[in-house]
């Protein structure tokens, strides 16, 4: 075992026993559960084409990457990072001091190792040496203190503020080391670290538009909204990866365009891919689909400082009006699993099953819309293609709410920024969110009062207590009903409606190796496609 290899395992053990984790036996069986995993313990490849995971990497070749949306505001900055494609490009072009294994454990990366000598108030990390950015700079502590705490400062704008707000301090603790100090115990930090906003940029960066980072491509082209273009980094610290020679990206907003791009080899990745287009991916002899539950829902959005939804009986019946078993079979074509207004999906280790299944119920819709006074009111909700199935969901909903007494006009919005003009800023809409790695990283981000994307504009403070309580509990069987407590808070009284979770399928062209073993966050391996994949010959 080398060096490397010894502290991989240390810190996984020193992780599990902090935070309680479960055996990889349960993992196991709790992804297989939920759809992660295929019956041999392996993510859903589906397609003509099948080989052996142990096939030998080649090196070489170029690749087309197509996200489901892009647009002018498209960055490389990874702190604003807050669409799939910017993620992708975040992976691309910077690592960061951690970063994930296939169960959502934190690794090592820019860093050889982490520990907490006091149980998770202080964290220690051990940089790597010989790692240099691509701008010939070698890494050093003080551009790993610049890169978390300009996360703190309103001006940055980062998407993850609510996280980085725990950070007291980060210094400069040695030549190889930093270590951060929080504001109070979180056992779970490190998976912070891993996630594409905390990405390691150098000291003092002010301009992004090149994305210099330590990552496996170097930037040639980035045109926000159009297409980036990724060059092989020679220099780059892994050795053998990454395997591609170079990468463009682009979006195609079209679920349509996007398949038949893929079909038609114009591209070789695509996210998103629409269920009812699956069996053509899995048919061609050109393709493979890849299907994993990983806890991506679109969910209704009731925002709770305009009316309607300052009326607590207009909101739940509002949640009552949702076909949740004809949602996945219609809509999603099978591919989704049922939901219960509760954001954690049932392979989460802190998934909460005591909550009464909300169920379909027009008639209670009806009583509790009189209720709230709104009984044969005429209201407007806001769709879009970019939040997947939500123009579909928004028709049902239409055809529910004639039963219920209402009478629901849909507003549709352009695919093409919508998340920055139009996601949430209705009284009632539709938002898409993609997994989280952890249920403390997803509350913090969508559900407490400060969070950056409150959609709902919730605020409770009983809610806020018990997410900063979670982060410093090392005891399993507490912050399990800690996680409880919150779930039921959200689905009681959130403006969301959350009906399925959506299986995330993403479409490969069958040249394509490396893609059997993603991380279970999301479309595209994670958004960490760009080191692992390679170009068969």
């Amino acid at each position: 075992m080398n060096g490397d290899e010894h502290d991989a395992t240390r810190n996984s053990s020193l992780y599990s026993a902090l935070t309680g984790a479960v055996s990889r036996r349960d993992t196991l069986k709790r992804l297989a559960a939920a759809g992660f995993l295929a019956s041999g313990g392996s993510p859903f490849l589906l397609g003509p084409v099948a080989r052996a995971t142990t096939e030998r990497p080649s090196h070489g070749g170029h690749i087309r990457a197509a996200a489901s949306s892009s647009s002018t505001k498209d960055t490389l900055d990874p702190a604003r990072g807050a669409t799939a494609i910017d993620y992708c490009r975040a992976f691309m072009f910077y690592n960061g001091l951690t970063e994930y294994n296939d169960k959502l454990e934190p690794q090592p990366c820019l860093a050889t190792s982490f520990d907490s000598p006091d149980g998770g108030k202080h964290w220690v990390f051990k940089l790597r040496s010989g790692v240099t950015f691509h701008n010939g700079k070698t890494l050093t502590p003080a551009d790993v203190v610049f890169s978390i705490m300009r996360q703190k400062k309103p001006e940055t704008a980062s998407k993850i503020k609510p996280l980085v707000d725990q950070i007291e301090q980060v210094t400069a603790s040695a030549p190889d080391e930093v270590t951060i100090r929080l504001t109070a115990p979180n056992v779970d930090f490190p998976s912070i670290t891993s996630i594409s906003h905390m990405m390691i940029v150098p000291n003092e960066t002010t301009d992004f538009s090149k994305g210099v980072g330590t990552g496996p491509f170097v930037c040639e082209v980035f045109y926000p909204g159009v297409r980036s273009l990724a060059k092989r980094n020679p220099h780059y610290w892994k050795p053998n990866r990454p395997y591609l020679d170079s990468i463009e990206m682009v979006g195609i907003g079209d679920k349509s365009a996007r398949v038949n791009a893929l079909l038609a080899g114009d591209v070789q990745i695509i996210n998103d891919v629409d269920n009812h287009a699956a069996e053509r991916i899995k048919r061609s002899p050109r393709t493979r689909l890849q299907a994993i539950n990983s806890g991506n829902y679109t969910d209704l959005i009731m925002r709770l400082d305009l009316p309607p939804g300052n009326r607590p009986a207009f909101v739940e019946g509002m949640k009552y009006l949702l076909d949740r078993d004809h949602m996945k079979s219609v809509i999603f074509n099978g591919y989704a699993e049922i939901a219960n207004d509760q954001p954690l999906p049932s392979a989460n280790p802190y998934y909460f099953d005591g909550l009464p299944q909300r169920n379909y119920d027009p008639d209670r819709a009806r009583s509790l819309f009189k209720k709230a006074g709104v009984a044969g009111a005429k209201l407007s909700v806001t769709a879009s293609p970019a939040a997947n199935g939500s123009v579909d969901m928004a028709n049902m909903l239409q055809q529910s709410s004639v039963a219920a007494g209402l009478k629901l006009k849909i507003q549709s919005a352009p695919e093409e920024g919508y998340w920055a003009n139009e996601w949430a800023k209705s009284p009632v809409s539709f938002g898409n969110i993609n997994p989280r790695p952890t249920a403390n990283i997803l509350f913090s981000q969508f559900f407490t009062s400060d969070a950056p994307w409150n959609e709902s504009h919730w605020h409770d403070e009983r809610f806020d207590q018990l997410v900063r309580a979670a982060r410093k509990e090392p005891n399993k069987t507490k912050r399990k009903q800690m996680y409880a407590d919150m779930q039921q808070l959200i689905h009681d009284h959130s403006g969301l409606g959350i009906p399925v979770f959506i299986t995330d399928l993403t479409g490969y062209s069958s040249q394509l190796g490396g893609t059997d073993n993603p991380v279970p966050l999301g479309h595209m391996m994670g958004y960490r496609f760009a080191e692992n994949v390679w170009h068969r010959s």
